[in-house]
């Protein structure tokens, strides 16, 4: 199965339709596999007098509420079919995080097959059991939880419904940027291992490298920002990647996706050809005579890789040559 690239586009679209449409064709240009947005109702989504997280304090007016930045952010159902058209236009997958209750509603009704679920959301059982209980594929992220969290949120979307084999699991850390001390992209194997599920990471640190060691380890999925300018005002820039960066990151991901193979070791087709010259064989190593017995002194192993292979070197002393030998000549 082809590893699975989420652009996630999030809020940086900046409550503009126009900007959202760029940013789709940016994680199309890049080879995104899907797109992703968020949906929420302010409303159900913050109590009015929720205090920001100290990242979006520094990215956004800090006078300003979260409800107040968040209900400029939203996007609303002819939005949302306007760019799940724009998407099919461009064949690349459209996705959105639903956030609440009626937000998963109306993603749902709106046909999407795949639901992810944000850190935020691991530890809302009624939120995840109307999840669980729509049958469709899942991905959760898991910032901010502990292998118990993460337990309990998988009894909870299979006991609804969902089938483990629909869900993949992704490492996270709710931390915008994350420090590199703190990824922890080991935790993601401790994921795979303890619940035999699949696998992946999403990503909130600067650059691309923890991305592609995700991938070495056997992420199946990788979930990362974007934005097309990472100093627009809005909570998110700041930790995306800019529309080079994103190129870069999914040729990264695509060449270590190719360059992993399989788990035979033998001579891949590409160097078999160079197997004659960077071998060796056994070779006369003087004036061989018709009759005389090949000793340790009159033979030699040298390139090329053509004649016996020196790993005969023990049968072939000892016995007698059958036909005279220049020095150098194959054996």
């Amino acid at each position: 199965m082809s590893l699975f690239i989420i652009a996630e586009a999030g809020v940086n679209h900046n409550g503009s339709i126009e900007l959202a449409k760029k940013l789709i064709d940016a994680a199309v240009e890049a080879g995104a596999d899907a797109v992703k947005f968020q949906t929420f109702k302010t409303e159900n989504l913050v109590s009015k007098n929720a205090q920001k997280a100290e990242y979006q304090k520094e990215t956004t007016d800090k006078s300003e509420s979260q409800f107040d930045m968040i209900k400029k952010l939203e996007l609303d159902l002819d939005t949302h079919h306007d760019l799940i058209s724009y998407c099919n236009e461009k064949k690349i997958m459209f996705l959105s995080t639903p956030f609440d209750l009626d937000s998963i509603d109306m993603l749902n009704d709106l046909g999407l097959e795949i639901f992810k679920i944000p850190s935020g959301e691991i530890t809302n059982p009624p939120y995840l059991r109307k999840i669980g209980s729509l049958k469709k594929e899942v991905i959760l992220s898991t910032g901010m939880a502990d292998i118990g969290e993460i337990e309990d949120a998988l009894d909870i979307l299979t006991s609804a419904g969902t089938l483990k084999e629909n869900i993949t699991v992704l490492h996270a850390n709710t931390m915008y940027p994350t420090p590199m001390r703190d990824v922890n992209l080991r935790a993601m194997l401790t994921i795979g291992e303890r619940f035999d599920v699949a696998f992946g990471y999403s990503d909130h640190t600067l650059g691309i490298e923890v991305d592609i060691a995700a991938v070495a380890m056997g992420a199946t999925v990788i979930e990362k920002h974007f934005t097309l300018d990472n100093t627009m005002d809005g909570p998110d820039h700041k930790a995306s990647l800019e529309p080079d960066e994103l190129i870069a990151m999914v040729k990264a991901i695509r060449n270590i996706e190719l360059a992993l193979g399989s788990y035979v070791k033998k001579p891949s087709h590409s160097e078999k050809p160079n197997m004659k010259i960077a071998r060796k064989s056994i070779v006369a190593n003087s004036d061989i005579k018709k009759g005389e017995v090949f000793t340790q002194n009159n033979i030699a192993v040298k390139r090329p890789g053509s004649g016996i292979s020196p790993m005969k070197w023990d049968e072939i002393v000892g016995t007698t040559a059958s036909k005279d030998y220049d020095v150098d000549e194959l054996i």
